[in-house]
C-alpha cells in the first residue's frame, strides 16, 4: 500500500491524533507518551505523519526557521517503526519537510538538525552534505558553533560538549530521533563509537546536522509542481 503523508501545525493536532502517535512510541520504546507529546505539541510549529492504510507508521514534530539568518529544519521528534519498509517511511516524509523548506527558503542551503540516540538515527542524514560529527573527521570551529546553536534551540545550551557532540540529558525523557531499521546490516556501525558515551538512564543523546543544498531542495520543488 502506498505511504500517505501530510504536514499541518502542530496546534491542529486533535486528542486521537495524539493518542495515536503515543501507541506508535510505546511500540518502539521511545518513552513518547500521551503527556509528553502534548507538551512538544507547545514547542514546535509544524508535524509531519505517515499513514498505510488507516495506520499511522511515522510522525515527526519540527520547525522551519532561521538560525542566526541561516534557514533550518530542527527536528524535535521523529518516530518510525520499525520494519521492512522504514527506509521508505522517513524517505517520504523527508521529501515533504522539503517541500515546505523550499517554498519557506527558495535557493538557499538548509541545515538539517537533530538529537540521536544511536548510529541508527543517521539515515536521517544520510542523503545530506558535511554531515557532522561523522567518522574520520575532526569538526571545525564554525561546526562546533553550530552545535552550540542547535543545543541552545533544543533547551540545552549548558549541556554540551563541543567536542563530542554529547548532550547531557536530565533523566527526563527529551526529544530525538527514534529510527530502528532492522535492514541496516550494520551499514551505520562505523557510528558508534560516537553513541559510546551515552549514559542513558541520563537520556544523554548526540546532537548531529547535515546540509541539503539549495539545487536538491529545488527538485523536491520542481516534484511538486509536476
Amino acid at each position: 500500500m502506498p505511504i500517505d503523508v501530510s504536514t499541518k501545525d502542530c496546534t491542529a493536532l486533535g486528542d486521537a491524533e495524539l493518542e495515536a502517535m503515543a501507541d506508535l512510541a510505546e511500540k518502539g520504546g521511545s518513552g513518547f507518551d500521551l503527556g509528553f507529546l502534548s507538551k512538544q505539541q507547545e514547542e514546535w510549529v509544524l508535524v509531519t505523519d505517515a499513514h498505510v492504510g488507516d495506520e499511522l507508521v511515522g510522525y515527526a514534530f519540527y520547525t522551519l526557521e532561521r538560525i542566526g539568518g541561516t534557514p533550518a529544519i530542527v527536528m524535535g521528534i521523529v518516530t518510525i517503526r520499525s520494519g521492512d519498509d522504514t527506509l521508505e517511511i522517513l524517505s517520504a516524509m523527508m521529501k515533504d519537510q522539503y517541500r515546505k523548506a523550499v517554498l519557506a527558503f527558495p535557493d538557499e542551503d538548509v541545515l538539517i538538525g537533530c538529537r540521536l540516540v544511536s548510529p541508527h538515527g543517521y539515515a536521517i542524514l544520510e542523503n545530506l552534505v558535511d554531515v557532522v560529527p561523522r567518522p574520520g573527521y575532526k569538526p571545525t570551529g564554525e561546526e562546533r558553533a553550530w552545535a552550540r546553536r542547535l543545543a541552545k534551540r533544543f533547551g540545552a545550551e549548558h549541556r554540551l560538549d563541543d567536542r563530542s557532540f554529547v548532550l547531557s540529558g536530565t533523566g527526563k525523557v527529551d526529544g530525538y530521533v527514534d529510527i530502528k531499521d532492522p535492514n541496516r546490516n550494520g551499514k551505520f556501525d562505523e557510528y558508534h563509537h560516537f553513541f559510546e558515551r551515552l549514559e542513558q538512564s541520563r537520556s544523554d543523546c548526540v546532537c548531529a546536522f547535515g546540509w541539503v543544498m539549495a539545487e536538491d531542495l529545488a527538485v523536491v520543488g520542481r516534484v511538486e509542481e509536476d
